[in-house]
Parts: structure tokens; C-alpha cells; sequence
């Protein structure tokens, strides 16, 4: 059974955040745990999320804010070929993250590589981190399937999501996807004559 490495994101996820629960609630979910979650560098958080899945053997991503901007920058590294998929909610936005949190962050520009494995991406209507116009774009860029969840805010205790019970079914949605998706290197050709 793949494990499930939850990301949080700038300040890590306090008790009562959802992914704090969702830790508790299963045995097979494991936090990446950051060395400084305050004033994070792209590096630092990148090494400790390579060296979690080369652990697991392989893995699905759970992300919350900067941690989707984290799992979004695996594209085009080695350690994506771990990754099953991943459940990208509330992403940040660099720049307006940057502009809330001034001093805090060392993560460079917007990732905008297309991701080599399936992924959900769920956002709101009114999410200061990060603008439906761009949570679309992103999720284009990404090539991730767009979920808008409406008025949700930053998707955290601070808008009301403690244990967020209907989050499993977003995971749930993308396990499915990733039992259903082809192999790499599978070609079409392959397919018809099959």
C-alpha cells in the first residue's frame, strides 16, 4: 500500500489544521517534516521531500498552501517517478504570498511545468493566497484537474476546516485516477493492439 506524505506550508499546519487530523486518523500517513517552517528555502524544503519519498519507495503528495508549490516544483526531478499523485489544496501564490509575509520566504518564481503524475488541485472563490484567476491558470500550467470549492477561504482553521472529512474524498478521487492511469511509456500503439 502506498503511503500518503502530508506537506504543509509556511509556519507548518498547527493542531487542529486538517492535515494534522488526517495524520492522526491513518496509520499510513506521514508528515514531511521541515527543519524551519517559519522562514523556508526552496532547497532545504526540496531535499527533505526527496529524501521522504526515496523512504516511502512511492508515495501520493497531500499539500496545503506552499507545500503545493513544493510538491509543484518535483516536475522534471528524479524523485517524481516516486509520486502516484497529488492532492494539491489551497495553493499559494508566490508573489502575493511574498507581498502577505514579507521576509519569510526564499522559493523563487511560480512553478509552471506540467506534473508528470495525476493531480487535484482545490481552491475557493476568496482565497487571499492565491486568485481564482490564477488557481485556473496554475492548475492549466500544472495540467491538474481544478476543483473550486466556493467560499472556503485559505482552506485552513482560520476559514473553518478542522478535521475536513470531505478532503478523503478528493484523495480518494485521485487514488482512483492513479489505478487508472497508464503506465509511463505505455504508447498508444501499444494500447490498440492490446
Amino acid at each position: 500500500m502506498s503511503k500518503v506524505l502530508i506537506l504543509p506550508g509556511l509556519f507548518g499546519s498547527n493542531e487542529g489544521h486538517w492535515q494534522r487530523h488526517w495524520l492522526q486518523d491513518h496509520s499510513d500517513v506521514r508528515l514531511v517534516e521541515q527543519q524551519d517552517w517559519d522562514f523556508p528555502h526552496v532547497c532545504d524544503w526540496m531535499e527533505r521531500l526527496e529524501a521522504a519519498l526515496e523512504d516511502a519507495g512511492d508515495a501520493y503528495l497531500v499539500a496545503h498552501s506552499l507545500g503545493c508549490i513544493l510538491a509543484a516544483r518535483l516536475a522534471g526531478r528524479p524523485a517524481a517517478r516516486r509520486v502516484k499523485g497529488a492532492l494539491l489544496v489551497a495553493p499559494c501564490d508566490i508573489p502575493a504570498t511574498e507581498r502577505l509575509h514579507a521576509g519569510h520566504l526564499s522559493f523563487g518564481s511560480m512553478p509552471t511545468d506540467a506534473l508528470p503524475f495525476p493531480s487535484i488541485t482545490v481552491g475557493s472563490l476568496n482565497d487571499v493566497y492565491m486568485t481564482l484567476d490564477r488557481l485556473t491558470l496554475f492548475g492549466r500550467l500544472w495540467n491538474s484537474d481544478v476543483r473550486n470549492i466556493g467560499l472556503a477561504g485559505h482552506i485552513n482553521i482560520a476559514s473553518g476546516f478542522g478535521r475536513w472529512p470531505s478532503g478523503y474524498g478528493f484523495l480518494d478521487m485521485l487514488k482512483a485516477r492513479a489505478r487508472h492511469r497508464r503506465p509511463r511509456g505505455f504508447s498508444t500503439a501499444i494500447a490498440a493492439s492490446v
